[in-house]
This record gives C-alpha cells, sequence and structure tokens, in this order.
C-alpha cells in the first residue's frame, strides 16, 4: 500500500491525531521527571527550612529563659532562690568593697578575702611583750589564758591563737592542739587578716605532720581541703592557693574532691567578672548584658545586669543548662526530629545544619540545629519521590494542558475585548459632549434665533471653545498612536522647568476645562539658577496638562489644585497634587497601563478614555524620568513627574 493512499482519511485523521497528542506526551513525560529532580530539591530545601524554623524556636524558648534570669537579677530575694538547689549555677552581688554568693559553698575562692572581725593588736600587746622581748612564756601563757575567756569571739579566737603558739614554743603540743581546736569551733573572727578556725586548722595540720602522726594529719587535710574547694572561707586566689598547694601535699595529689572543678570555674570567672567591673568607670558600670567566660576546662555562661555601687549576675555552668533551660527546648524539636547543641565549636554531625551566632540572636552562645536522623529524612523524601512519580504517570494527559491555555487565552481575549469596548464606550462618550454642543449652538445660528450680535459673540465663543475641546481629544488619541507606534520622535532642548509650568498653569487655568478651578503653583523654594531640562516643550506640556486636567476631573469637592517644583540632588520633581477621590493601592501600577480606569472612575461617571496616564508616563520615561504615584481612597492622590536636570542656565 502506497504512503500517499494510507494517509487518506480516516487514518490520516488517527495518524495526525497520535502525533499532536504523543510528542506532548514524551515532551510531558520529560518534564515530570525534572519535575520529580524539583521535588527533591524541594524537599532537601523543606528540611533545610525546617531545621531554620527550629532554630528560630530554639532562640525564641532560650531568649525567654535568659530573660527570666535577668528578671531575677533586680530582686536579691528571687535572686537568692533562682540559684539555690543546683550545684553548677552560682548568683553574685557585687559591691564596692563587698562580694556574695548564692548559694554558700558553690566558690572555692572569692576577688576579695572577707576575713571577719578582728581584735584590736592592743589586746595583745602586755601578752607579746611577754612572749618575745621578756622571754616568759608562762607569764605570756596566763596572759593569754585571760583573754580567751572573754565572751568576745574575735578577742577569744585572737587570744587562742596566740597562746597555742607560745604553748607550741614549750614543748606542749597536745595542749596546743586543743587550742587550735577551740579556735576551730570559732567563726566570724580573723586574726592577721586570715580567718582564724582556716589559720587554726592550717595550724593543727602542721603539729600533726612535725609529730609524725600520719593518720590524723591525711584525715584532717581532707576536711580542710574539702572546705577549701567548697568556699567555707571568703579567700582570694592567692590565699586559696597558698593553702591548697600546703593541703594537697599532706594529702597526696591523687586526692580529688567531688566537684572541685566546677567551683574552680565559677570561681575563675567571678574573678574575672570582678576585675572586669572594678576596671570600668563608675559612669560607665550600669547596664546589662550577656556572655561566655571561657575556663581551662569549662565555659561559663554570665548573665548580668549593674548599676554604679552594685551588679548582679548569674553564673552557669554547661551542666545547669543542659538539664534546665534546654529542656524547655528539646521537646518541641524532639517533635521535628531536632536536636540543638550550644557554644562557638558545636557542629551538626551530618554537616546539615541552622547556625546562629551569638551576634545575631542576642544570645550568649553560638546555637546548631542538627537533624537527629539525616538517613530517615532521606528515605522519607525517597518514599514521597516515588509516590509522585505513580501520581504523575496517572495524571499525565493533554486536556489538562490543553483546557488551561484555552482557559488563559479565553480570560486574555475577555480582558482584550473588555479594555477595547471600556475604551470604545470612553471615547464615545468624550466625543459626544463636544459633538452635541456644536450641533445645538450651530443649530441655533443658523434659525437666526440669536438678534442680538453680543449674544451672537458668546455663541461663536462657545463654538470655538467646543472646536478646540474636540480638536484636543483627537490630537491626544493620534499623538498616543504615534507614541506607541514609535513615528512621533521627541525634539530635545534645553527648557526652563519653571517658566514651562508657569505657562501650563496659566493656559490651563483660562481653559474650559480647569472649569472654575484654582491652581497654587509654588516654586519658590528653589535657590539660584532655574532648574533646566532636556525636553520636548509640546510633550512635556502635554504630560503636565493631563495631570492638572486628571486632578480637575477627580477633584468634585475641593476645587484647589496644587503644583510644586522641588529640586531633588540631580534631579527635578514636578507635583500635581489634588484632595480628590483618591486611587487604591492595588490600582497603582494599573492605572498606567492603556486604556485602564480606576473602578472608583465608572463607578462615579466620570469622563475619560484611559491614554492620559499612560501617554503621560511614555513622555517622562523617553525623557529619562519616571513617574510617581502617592494617592489613598479619599485622601486625594500626588503624581510626581522625576525628570534629569542638566546644567542649570542663569534664572531670568
Amino acid at each position: 500500500m502506497a504512503l500517499r493512499e494510507w494517509l487518506q482519511p480516516p487514518r490520516r485523521l488517527i495518524a495526525l491525531f497520535l502525533l499532536v497528542t504523543l510528542v506532548p506526551s514524551l515532551a510531558l513525560l520529560a518534564s515530570g521527571w525534572r519535575l520529580l529532580e524539583q521535588d527533591r530539591a524541594l524537599s532537601l530545601n523543606q528540611l533545610s527550612e525546617r531545621r531554620e524554623q527550629a532554630a528560630d524556636l530554639a532562640v525564641s524558648e532560650l531568649e525567654h529563659v535568659v530573660a527570666a534570669a535577668e528578671q531575677a537579677l533586680s530582686d536579691p530575694q528571687a535572686l537568692r532562690s533562682a540559684a539555690a538547689g543546683d550545684g553548677e549555677v552560682v548568683a553574685v552581688m557585687f559591691e564596692t568593697e563587698r562580694v556574695e554568693a548564692f548559694p554558700v559553698g558553690r566558690l572555692a575562692f572569692y576577688p576579695r578575702t572577707q576575713a571577719g572581725t578582728e581584735a584590736p593588736a592592743g589586746r595583745f600587746a602586755e601578752g607579746e611583750q611577754f612572749e618575745f622581748r621578756q622571754q616568759a612564756p608562762a607569764a605570756a601563757i596566763r596572759l593569754y589564758r585571760g583573754l580567751a575567756r572573754s565572751p568576745d569571739p574575735a578577742l577569744r579566737a585572737g587570744a587562742l591563737i596566740r597562746l597555742a603558739r607560745t604553748l607550741r614554743k614549750t614543748g606542749e603540743g597536745e595542749e596546743a592542739l586543743d587550742a587550735y581546736a577551740e579556735v576551730v569551733k570559732l567563726s566570724g573572727a580573723a586574726v592577721g587578716g586570715v580567718p582564724a578556725d582556716l589559720l587554726a586548722r592550717w595550724a593543727r595540720c602542721e603539729m600533726l605532720e612535725s609529730l609524725q602522726r600520719r593518720d590524723d594529719l591525711r584525715r584532717e587535710a581532707l576536711a580542710l581541703q574539702t572546705d577549701l574547694i567548697q568556699g567555707r572561707w571568703h579567700l582570694d586566689r592567692a590565699t586559696y592557693q597558698l593553702h591548697a598547694e600546703e593541703v594537697r601535699r599532706w594529702t597526696g595529689t591523687d586526692v580529688t574532691v567531688t566537684g572541685a572543678e566546677g567551683h574552680l570555674a565559677l570561681a575563675s570567672v567571678v574573678e574575672t567578672l570582678w576585675n572586669d567591673w572594678r576596671r570600668q568607670a563608675p559612669d560607665r558600670r550600669a547596664g546589662a548584658g550577656r556572655r561566655v567566660i571561657e575556663t581551662s576546662n569549662t565555659r561559663i555562661t554570665v548573665v548580668w545586669a549593674g548599676t554604679q555601687e552594685r551588679l548582679s549576675a548569674f553564673l552557669v555552668a554547661p551542666a545547669f543548662i543542659d538539664r534546665q533551660w534546654l529542656t524547655k527546648v528539646t521537646p518541641a524539636l524532639d517533635r521535628q526530629h531536632m536536636r540543638v547543641e550550644l557554644g562557638e565549636t558545636a557542629r551538626g554531625v551530618t554537616g546539615s545544619e541552622a547556625r546562629r551566632a551569638a551576634a545575631e540572636t542576642g544570645l550568649p552562645w553560638t546555637m546548631v540545629v542538627s537533624d537527629v536522623d539525616p538517613q530517615g529524612e532521606l528515605t522519607r523524601i525517597a518514599g514521597r519521590r516515588t509516590l509522585w512519580l505513580w501520581g504523575l504517570v496517572l495524571l499525565i494527559g493533554v486536556t489538562g494542558g490543553g483546557f488551561v491555555i484555552i482557559a488563559r487565552s479565553v480570560m486574555r481575549d475577555l480582558a482584550v475585548a473588555r479594555l477595547q469596548s471600556d475604551f470604545v464606550s470612553a471615547v464615545s462618550h468624550e466625543f459626544r459632549t463636544p459633538l452635541t454642543s456644536l450641533r445645538q449652538l450651530t443649530e441655533v445660528l443658523l434659525d437666526g434665533r440669536v438678534a442680538a450680535e453680543e449674544r451672537r459673540e458668546t455663541y461663536y465663543r462657545a463654538l470655538a471653545r467646543q472646536t478646540e475641546r474636540l480638536h484636543r481629544l483627537v490630537e491626544s488619541l493620534l499623538d498616543f498612536g504615534r507614541m506607541e507606534a514609535g513615528t512621533s520622535p521627541y525634539r530635545l532642548e534645553p527648557l526652563d522647568a519653571c517658566a514651562l509650568i508657569r505657562s501650563v498653569v496659566a493656559e490651563f487655568e483660562q481653559d474650559s476645562a480647569a472649569n472654575g478651578y484654582h491652581v497654587e503653583l509654588q516654586v519658590d523654594g528653589l535657590q539660584g539658577a532655574a532648574p533646566t531640562v532636556a525636553g520636548d516643550r509640546e510633550a512635556l506640556t502635554h504630560a503636565v496638562w493631563n495631570l492638572l486636567d486628571n486632578a480637575v476631573k477627580y477633584s468634585p469637592e475641593c476645587r484647589t489644585v496644587w503644583v510644586e517644583v522641588e529640586r531633588t540632588g540631580p534631579r527635578l520633581a514636578i507635583r500635581v497634587r489634588d484632595r480628590g477621590l483618591g486611587v487604591p493601592r492595588h490600582e497603582h501600577a494599573d492605572i498606567f497601563r492603556r486604556f485602564v480606569r480606576g473602578a472608583d472612575a465608572k463607578t462615579q461617571g466620570i469622563k475619560g478614555t484611559g491614554i492620559g496616564l499612560a501617554m503621560v508616563q511614555h513622555i517622562v520615561l523617553a525623557h529619562g524620568g519616571d513617574v510617581l504615584v502617592a494617592s489613598e481612597p479619599g485622601a486625594g492622590s500626588t503624581f510626581t513627574l522625576v525628570l534629569p536636570l542638566v546644567d542649570a542656565c542663569p534664572a531670568s
């Protein structure tokens, strides 16, 4: 069978149908495959967005937690309560000569020593005279024993320390140990700028060492070491280290105390915070902040607020943050299969992470949110891809695409037809008014019904005005057609912008289009030389005239239009402002399209062709400028022509 015969109807129709349907179907399959790849990329992007959302959620929750801690800083009672019950957090309050920490026992040492109350040295002068100068220890012992019976703890502690010292010199070791033991029971007293009970316990260890009582020494030194670590005494770093080194020698380097590292870290951070605060000038101490201070083995988060005389702060160890603060965030992240880590070195295991820097969030740490099970998420993505593939196979068809294309074509044709209909209707109305006036006036004049020469002159002037209006309308349509076709070139020449605007305003006010409206022109703000633009005089006149005409047509109540000319750098702004109907914001772009008029203009029966603003925009863009609109319904409109300036010529 010949090909020509085979292609005859109806087989030719079948072949044509296959050709028309098969090619688009193959193309649709190829597009579907690309969509599958895009779906994978979109899923990964959604996963990334979910990480970002989880990071934002974590930032918000942690901000609330830190803000709550900051609020407690202003209330000493709330400050103490917030720091109670956990060994990884401490609250401190600084004053000019005083440091307090809550709860007691969280700091191994303090920024400065607060030894306690010390008895006046003069009370012991006589005993020390016997002890050192006269070499009369027995007399010194009697005197010290008498002072040791005083009800004043400070005086009693000072006497007992000196008594024990003298007893050691006379070889009465056991009595000396007993005297030191009595001092240990006294708290709040100081001797020689050192807490009296610390001095007594340190002296007991020295005596036990000299007496070779190893077991007693070890027991006494371990107890002393524990009290040192737990901050029983307010010692500065140097005093603490002096005693700690001696105690370490007595106990052995293998002995550790639970929580020692945390107490030392907190103490180091408190010392840093104190030094920073003291170094600042008093007038710069007021304020608040958040930061992370690194020690040798950990990072302490600090939240503080202070005045010139006082500073309150929270010091939080990482364990407390994990146990208390992050638990408020993790439930929400668990539902999204996410986890959060804090710190500059925190990184997601797979490299897929959402990072928030401290400078970005205002929190004291860098925060990283990553997937708990990234492989599981990829498996879910693959499953969705399979479902999408089957769905794509089922939905492939030319009908849907054809329907969309046809629907869009119909909508486009309807829109064009509607615009054409509106334009024809608008132009018909614009022509009808002057033609009706011309016809009526001509009939009156032809019938000879006007006897008075003065009245006949009035009719002739009316005929001239309507003829000019009709001529301007026709010329406007022809000019717009030439502009659209590009057959009307602009003749650019240097123009005095102010003089041009003045002439247009004066001509407009004399024209019937003004209809009794007043135009207020403001050019007084310009300084120096007259602003000069490179423009086509007729085209720019047409553009400004159109704006004035619109301002009059759309201002039925207020019969004043304002025109302002202002220099803005290398550009000139010509503003035409009215207090008329205004234009809704969603119509600002559409009103510059040809044949498009605002909805309010149609409902209120305001005449127009819908090409005025399109012409204005065409003219201004051809001059290298721009048209701006600022308008709200009921508040009037301001249309601004922005034109580039050329070298100014001398003002006339």
